[in-house]
């Protein structure tokens, strides 16, 4: 007769399998948002009041498979690296398992877990060399109700509401008492449908028209951006296209014009061609540009990747550096120990530097809060391009080392997610796609999809008020902190009195 502990042990690893594979399901491009929760509620079910070896077990799992049906695109890089960041995020899955079994147990269980869920993620996006937020759980509820809820509690409210809806629902089931599970999975539906998208306090509303440039890029894949010159030139030809367009009255001229990340990875500092062309551009079209160039800094063996305000008159101005560099893509840590034994780091043979103000940028009388490619993961990008006055969100990226595989409809469903966040219209510039328009409701009015070469034109709402999210910024992670914390306490102390009571009934 087969043994009953392995039984339950291996379908138990099988659940946490088949959970991280349905809780990636929600994600892009899929989108299939209430499997979030379904993935989740499966996880929970298996860790739920058990030992914190057999959790920490089973948490390494679901992460594992969940981190592998998210991340295929890293592929594209290579298979040893899509395996080893799959496995090395299963981590702190691994890590938050230890503290579900023992947290489920006390009182208020669906609680202590839900914060300690948050923790998790608030340390894998920190932790180390800048994190990777990547596939937080309120990435994928874009299209769901439960995504207005993004501009009163951010992104942490949204994970913490899923994981504690979860818990409740396994706890009603072990206890037969609905109530409480019941009643916030209503507080939380009402709340979601009736909440305003978004929720914004004070301020004032304007409107500015915008453009932003899909230039393309002669290949894809790794050697996208190798011809770099025809890189620019793409979005040179494009701008011009737009600039004829204006002149015929076809559309009317924008106050400034959105270029993607890498529309330029000659340093136009120190090459006069490039920025006379782009100078020359600027003037066709009657406006400033945002470029996205890479620019060379006073150590030979580093670059700033930038956005920098070009004016057809006077030309470079302000510019921001993006804050966070991508480990191992735009910068390598231990090289002098690693390039020898993986040759694919020559591919990078400069380290990005990253930059430490906010950006907060001023281009055609609009007050701009840019954010650059894998940027859009960090709350606290646009927390502080909010606090710097920004009325518009810029996002400048380049996807096109990952077009057709998933990461860039990951990446657009994040900048909808940063809409509601923040009540802010979101511009996207892309090389070769996803580049549109994100009004402050999450809603999507103008788009260039994936492979598209052109430009788009918007009339687009500038705000000035605030959501509760942006006011409160970090504050719900360290709650979250504190209550986990709190919950770790109560359980030491519970096993301190079993201990004591053990003790004093052991016959002296």
């Amino acid at each position: 007769m087969p043994d009953s502990g392995l039984a339950r042990t291996t379908a138990s690893l099988a659940i946490a399998a088949v959970s991280g594979v349905i809780t990636a399901l929600a994600f892009a491009p899929f989108g299939l948002w209430p499997l979030a929760f379904l993935g989740v509620l499966g996880i929970l079910a298996v860790q739920w009041r058990s030992s914190a070896r057999s959790s920490m077990l089973l948490g390494f799992v679901f992460g594992f498979t969940f981190f592998l049906v998210l991340l295929p695109w890293m592929t594209v890089i290579g298979t040893d690296a899509w395996l080893v960041l799959s496995a090395y995020c299963a981590l702190w899955n691994g890590v938050f398992g230890a503290a579900v079994g023992p947290l489920s147990r006390i009182r208020g269980g669906p609680w202590w877990v839900a914060s300690a869920w948050v923790v998790m993620e608030a340390l894998r996006g920190r932790v180390p060399l800048g994190g990777f937020p990547w596939g937080e759980l309120a990435f994928s509820q874009g299209n769901s109700p439960m995504a207005a809820l993004g501009s009163l509690a951010g992104m942490v409210g949204i994970t913490f509401l899923i994981v504690l809806i979860a818990g409740l629902v396994i706890e009603s089931v072990r206890t037969r008492s609905w109530i409480l599970s019941l009643s916030v999975v209503v507080v939380v539906g009402v709340v979601a449908l009736l909440i305003p998208r978004p929720l914004e306090f004070g301020g004032t509303s304007s409107t500015a028209t915008v453009a932003a440039i899909q230039g393309g890029t002669p290949g894809t894949g790794m050697e996208a951006l190798d011809v770099r010159r025809a890189v620019l030139q793409n979005h040179v030809d494009q701008t011009l296209s737009l600039a004829q367009a204006v002149d015929a009255g076809e559309v009317p001229r924008p106050d400034f014009v959105l270029w993607p990340e890498n529309s330029s990875d000659i340093d136009p500092y120190r090459d006069e061609t490039v920025a006379a062309d782009i100078s020359a551009t600027a003037a066709a079209i009657g406006a400033p540009i945002l470029v996205g160039a890479v620019v060379q800094t006073e150590d030979p063996t580093k670059v700033e990747n930038s956005g920098i305000v070009w004016d057809p008159r006077t030309g470079a101005g302000d510019r921001y550096v993006k804050n966070y560099p991508v480990p191992f893509g735009e910068f390598v840590p231990f090289r002098e120990q690693l390039a020898p034994l993986i040759g694919r780091f020559e591919r990078v043979p400069r380290d990005f530097v990253g930059g430490e103000e906010a950006g907060v940028l001023e281009i055609g009388g609009v007050v701009i809060g840019d954010a650059i490619c894998f940027e859009v993961a960090y709350d606290d990008v646009f927390t502080a391009v909010i606090d710097g006055g920004a009325e518009l969100i810029t996002v400048q990226t380049n996807n096109a080392t990952y077009q057709g595989t998933g990461q860039p409809a990951q990446q657009w469903d994040i900048e909808r997610m940063r809409a509601l966040q923040t009540g802010r219209t979101v511009v996207v510039a892309s090389t070769t796609g996803i580049s549109g328009v994100i009004a402050a409701d999450g809603t999507v009015t103008e788009r260039l999809d994936e492979g598209e070469r052109g430009y788009l034109v918007a009339e687009v709402e500038l705000r000035t008020g605030r959501t509760p999210s942006t006011l409160i910024g970090p504050l719900p992670e360290i709650a979250a902190g504190v209550a986990m914390g709190f919950g770790l306490v109560i359980l030491g102390y519970l096993r301190w009195r079993r201990r004591v009571a053990k003790a004093g009934n052991v016959p002296g």
